[in-house]
């Protein structure tokens, strides 16, 4: 049975990596750890390129190493939304001193979504799949993949990177599973790795 998995790179990492020591995540792993009867043919890992803004500056190499690491493996293939950053002017929540607004920088990550359900659905409409998998939390999915089962026909099931009272209960896969840190855990890279350019390591503090 042919899978393409599709992970919502920033769902993911807030869902279940951020402060933890398991960012240095293989894909492909944890795939076979949590879909052990599947065949996984594609993994379409989504996300967008973060900058580096005070205090943590090194954000953007180390999202690049471990762009590198995703490349080592051969079913990975990486889909780049982008971010757009504006001031806005927004209430405060304690307003004092006749001040009730602040003006402040808005980050926002746009595309990933979008992306990670055209391809859903371009995959399901060309049968590129027997079944997908969608590593994500968000209800925005919860038409790509209704569609994609009721109307191109294929499963669809959902790896849930955040807690489990925190479920969206709004998208209705055909089946569902909550990732784990002992999954996490048993799904790493190898501190040093190794690809046609050379060897690079781990990032520090992951």
């Amino acid at each position: 049975m042919a899978t393409n998995v599709y992970v919502d790179g920033f769902n993911l990492y807030y869902g279940c990596l951020k402060g933890t020591p398991y960012k240095w995540l293989d894909l492909q792993a944890l795939c076979a750890v949590m879909l052990p009867n599947d065949q996984i043919k594609r993994i379409r890992y989504f996300t967008a390129r973060v900058s580096g803004r005070p205090p943590d500056q090194g954000q953007p190499q180390r999202q690049d190493t471990y762009f590198r690491a995703l490349r080592t493996l051969p079913a990975i293939s990486i889909h780049l939304g982008h971010f757009l950053t504006h001031e806005v002017r927004m209430p405060l929540a304690r307003p004092r001193l006749g001040r009730t607004t602040a003006l402040v920088v808005k980050t926002e990550e746009k595309g990933s979504d979008v992306n990670l359900a055209t391809y859903l659905l371009l995959d399901a409409f060309t049968q590129d799949c027997d079944t997908a998998v969608v590593i994500s939390n968000d209800s925005d999915l919860k038409e790509p993949i209704a569609m994609a089962q009721s109307v191109l026909g294929i499963r669809v099931g959902v790896l849930n990177p955040h807690p489990a009272g925190r479920r969206s209960r709004a998208i209705r896969p055909t089946f569902f599973k909550q990732i784990r840190e002992a999954a996490l855990a048993s799904s790493q890279f190898p501190a040093v790795l190794g690809d046609v350019h050379g060897t690079f390591s781990r990032p520090t503090g992951w």
